[in-house]
């Protein structure tokens, strides 16, 4: 079975970095033209998912967005997972859990089981207990060939205080909280022939030298980016963004593309696969 770091590095090199969030806000459905439902929020994440079809490698569906539709959003949410395994997308559930012991055991059964209602390719994560407390989840994806993406350094200007704030205790002291994620991570893909299971979330909107993170401790780590497109980053700077690590980037764009309706969202897809593809390859 090939491991998510595998998969991954095979969906960058052959279809490029783009990854298209799914998030079906109500302004969204309403530009559609969608009643703000469950049958909205079918329309517009199917179409989504057909539309990344076979010009994208990676689609992540935010799972706020389904969750406020109760139970009938959860089960649109499993029929968006259904569609993307069967066009051979990758799906990265966005779902930002984190805790200790049984719970943050059970969340990575629910998202990282084969056969699971829920079954994704990987999830997103977060560490505020410590790295060493996601070790149940980083076991069953390794298990399992699925992946995680451990949030560092985002691009919501709220946390820059949290994850610059420096560490004064254990392995990482003297280092931003997001810099000794980083490294924490890389050390767990050190055996990796290119890139490892568990990547990082850093935004696209953040300079990473101000977090105290250098490329170098991102050789093996996969690259969530989000910030691309509304929140204000431009495709074609990723190379300045990240570097020697360009090429271990998974780039998100959403509502950018999502604005262009349903009969528009391919067309975009293309023209911004195109433009980070062009980029990277410089």
């Amino acid at each position: 079975m090939a491991s998510f770091g595998e998969r991954l590095a095979g969906v960058l090199d052959s279809r490029g970095p783009l990854c298209l969030g799914i998030d079906p806000h109500a302004f969204l459905l309403a530009e559609w033209g969608l009643s703000d439902d469950a049958a909205g929020l079918r329309e517009l994440s199917l179409r989504a998912v057909d539309a990344a079809a076979g010009v994208i490698g990676v689609v992540k569906p935010q799972i706020a967005f389904f969750e406020r539709h109760g139970a009938a959003g959860y089960s649109v949410l499993e029929e968006v997972f259904a569609a993307a395994r069967a066009a051979g997308l990758l799906a990265i559930a966005d779902v930002k859990r984190g805790d200790v012991g049984s719970t943050v055991a059970a969340y990575g059964e629910a998202w990282l089981t084969t056969g699971s209602p829920l079954e994704a390719d990987a999830m997103t994560i977060v560490a505020y207990q410590g790295l060493g407390s996601l070790s149940d989840p980083i076991e069953r994806a390794v298990a399992y060939g699925k992946g995680l993406f451990v949030l560092a350094a985002t691009s919501n200007p709220e946390a820059a205080a949290t994850q610059t704030a420096e560490v004064t205790t254990g392995e990482f002291a003297g280092r931003s909280v997001a810099a000794g994620i980083v490294s924490g991570v890389e050390h767990l893909n050190a055996n990796a022939a290119r890139l490892g299971s568990v990547g990082v979330v850093l935004g696209a909107t953040v300079r990473l030298a101000d977090y105290g993170i250098a490329g170098a401790e991102l050789t093996r780590t996969p690259i969530l980016a989000p910030g691309f497109g509304e929140q204000g980053a431009n495709l074609r700077d990723l190379p300045a963004l990240f570097g020697a690590v360009r090429n271990n980037v998974v780039a998100n764009v959403g509502r950018s593309v999502l604005r262009a309706g349903a009969s528009g969202i391919r067309d975009e897809l293309i023209l911004r696969s195109h433009e980070v593809r062009q980029a990277v390859s410089l």
